[in-house]
């Protein structure tokens, strides 16, 4: 890897659109999965998609409609212009990235925190800040439906599912340090335990029966432990998995980011140059590299993720919360936390 960006060369997005002073802060950013777009959502509730290559706002595009903070963004694994959005407004929106459109607005009766997709794409669950999560089930032919709400009884800060196929497993951090794996479908309401009794342990199962999704409901369902990560000694914050399913990497607000090996659930290494609450981790395209953001300190830390060494140092002026290596094939790496806007290193000739 050529770290020609570590010296904190990088290109600046900035966005001219800022709703008043200071309001503009990033609070999320994701890549499409080929790369070729980035969306960003700020506090001042602009959405924003950007070409990597060409920093100028002019070739961006802003989506518009949310009322509330932008509070996470994900893109669809299987369709490279289909974005997810949910907002401090109550709502996950799903939008058209090459029309500009809202293609459907689900409302999640409560503020919105996180949202992530199945790989398989036929499923996003969405976050409340309260702590519930809320499934919501699409499909070709029909509009997206939200089904039982699934209530947590700890701080649920992200959640993630098997990284291949349709979705059997869900990871979802908590704030007691841990990160519990759950099957998934959860049961239908009337047979939801609140531990489960599978046997499936590992992240990769047999795909249920789209028969057995549970139908859109004022009820709610619980989730069927597997197994649980005891991973940091506070509140698990933040997640990845390295592109390979080789390691799941959990960031805590301890400070730390552990890695664990997903064949036997065992942490190999934990990586400890940050200053703060690990606000997001990221690996790199081929799995090699991590690194992690928090709202504490100053400086990216590349770090190798099978020895743990650190390789490389983005130095930024300001503490870098949200990181991103790019998902296909570059060592380039956006953050969050600048003033100016979105950095990217490594992009539109800025190193790396």
């Amino acid at each position: 890897m050529c770290i020609d960006g570590a010296d904190g060369t990088s290109q600046t997005y900035h966005d001219p659109s800022t709703r008043g002073p200071g309001s503009h802060t990033i609070r999320t950013i994701a890549w499409n999965p080929t790369g070729l777009l980035i969306a960003t959502g700020s506090a001042d509730r602009t959405l924003r998609i950007w070409n990597p290559e060409k920093p100028q706002v002019k070739n961006s595009t802003e989506l518009r409609g949310h009322t509330g903070a932008i509070e996470r963004v994900a893109w669809n694994p299987t369709k490279e212009a289909e974005l997810a959005s949910v907002s401090s407004d109550g709502t996950c929106r799903f939008w058209d990235v090459r029309s500009k459109t809202c293609i459907a607005n689900v409302p999640l009766g409560g503020d919105g925190l996180t949202v992530g997709w199945a790989s398989d794409g036929s499923l996003v669950l969405a976050g409340r800040k309260d702590d519930t999560l809320i499934p919501i089930y699409l499909s070709p032919n029909s509009p997206p439906t939200a089904g039982p709400p699934l209530p947590q009884s700890l701080q649920t800060n992200q959640t993630l599912f098997n990284p291949v196929g349709p979705p059997t497993t869900l990871l979802l951090t908590t704030g007691d340090g841990s990160v519990r794996i759950c099957s998934w479908p959860p049961p239908p309401p009337n047979a939801a335990t609140a531990d489960g009794g599978s046997s499936n342990h590992g992240m990769r199962t047999a795909s249920p029966s789209r028969s057995s999704t549970p139908a859109p409901s004022t009820f709610t369902s619980s989730l069927q432990s597997l197994h649980t990560l005891h991973a940091h000694t506070s509140a698990c914050v933040s997640l990845a998995m390295s592109p390979t399913s080789r390691y799941l990497a959990i960031g805590g607000s301890d400070a730390l980011i552990s890695l664990f090996d997903t064949h036997d659930w065992i942490c190999r290494r934990t990586l400890s140059s940050l200053s703060g609450s690990v606000k997001s981790v990221s690996f790199s395209w081929d799995g090699s590299y991590v690194i992690g953001g928090s709202d504490e300190g100053t400086g990216i830390d590349i770090a190798h993720a099978e020895t743990g060494e650190t390789v490389a140092r983005i130095e930024t002026t300001f503490p870098a919360p949200c990181v991103s290596w790019h998902p296909n094939g570059r060592y380039w790496i956006a953050y969050s936390g600048d003033p100016g806007g979105l950095k990217i290193v490594g992009a539109a000739g800025g190193g790396m």
